[in-house]
């Protein structure tokens, strides 16, 4: 039978940096010191003006592809998370696929999904190839989320960076599971808690506010309220128990947040990993940057159970358990 494994991650940053230093001189009143403490954040990467989601995706899906973990053609699907994408229309995966010189005997396709998005996508990779539909599947994500914010709104320029993902999914012949069964959560009634209302084709037309606009307060609430129990689920569908969980890498929200959530749900330190000082909340990209930095630091080396927990904007989120045991080190 053939699973679904995580073969290789890898992720690209803008050059443009923006550090805390730099913000204090648009809000005085809040240092870096505090910013820092706030947010866990020391800079973010912004995404130059000409440059976009399908820019970046492509950029790291070169280095995957040039470390030659698989040849081009052997890629035959793939997947595309932004809430971001270059057009209304085309589908961003078709020119990325075009740009990177993939088959065009490939399906492709884009998803939007934000802080959830890489869970939903590995399960969406997970589907197609345990389904026997595809045996190699690239998934990535990239948002260019700075360039919807107003410079004046330091609620949500402290938090967000632009960034991608590349994450290789390929099938091996195996009657163990890599990517456990996923636990999904979704309420509408959140959606204006982070939201973008001037833009798409309901308001186009009008007067509508054009900005990124984030109710913290109530983000904060619902995060506490559902990561619990999405965890919970996830472990029951895996058959898993909580203390068999080697390594937890939620979605890099901010640091205030995750430290919140450790405690509430009384993860020890060394189990609980946070790599988002030098990128901020990169949204769909921010777990697999941190596994790529986990992977950097030696953290990963034999981790057979490792939780990966989604959240975010819609509201939507998600948890699964991951072997990594096939990715290559």
């Amino acid at each position: 039978m053939q699973k679904a494994y995580i073969r290789a991650v890898e992720y690209y940053l803008p050059a443009s940096i923006l550090d805390n230093q730099s913000l204090t001189k648009h809000f005085p009143e809040f240092s870096s010191e505090k910013i820092l403490a706030k947010t866990g954040i020391c800079e973010r990467h912004i995404s130059a003006v000409d440059e976009f989601a399908s820019d970046m995706a492509v950029q790291t899906a070169r280095k995957l592809l040039a470390s030659k973990v698989i040849e081009i053609d052997q890629v035959d699907f793939l997947l595309f998370c932004t809430q971001t994408p270059d057009y209304l229309l085309p589908t961003s995966a078709c020119i990325i696929q075009q740009r990177l010189g993939l088959p065009s005997s490939i399906g492709a396709l884009d998803f939007n999904l934000g802080c959830s998005g890489f869970i939903y996508g590995l399960s969406l990779a997970k589907g197609l190839i345990e389904s026997g539909q595809a045996h190699a599947v690239l998934l990535l994500t990239a948002d260019t989320y700075t360039k919807l914010i107003e410079p004046s709104d330091k609620s949500v320029r402290t938090l967000f960076g632009d960034g991608a993902a590349a994450t290789l999914l390929v099938g091996v012949k195996s009657d163990t599971e890599a990517i456990f069964p996923v636990a999904y959560g979704t309420d509408g009634r959140g959606a204006e808690n982070l939201c973008v209302s001037g833009r798409g084709m309901r308001y186009s037309n009008s007067d509508m506010d054009p900005y990124l606009r984030m109710n913290g307060p109530e983000i904060f609430k619902f995060t506490l309220d559902v990561v619990p129990a999405v965890i919970e689920s996830a472990l029951h569908k895996a058959s898993i128990a909580f203390d068999q969980i080697e390594l937890f890498v939620f979605h890099q929200a901010n640091a205030y947040m995750l430290e919140h959530l450790r405690k509430k749900m009384n993860i020890s330190h060394d189990k609980f990993w946070v790599a988002m000082d030098f990128c901020g909340n990169t949204v769909s990209s921010s777990i697999p940057i941190a596994l790529k930095e986990a992977q950097k630091a030696g953290i990963l080396q034999h981790k057979k159970r490792v939780m990966l927990v989604g959240f975010g904007v819609g509201y939507s989120w998600g948890a699964t358990v991951v072997d990594l045991s096939h990715w290559i080190f």
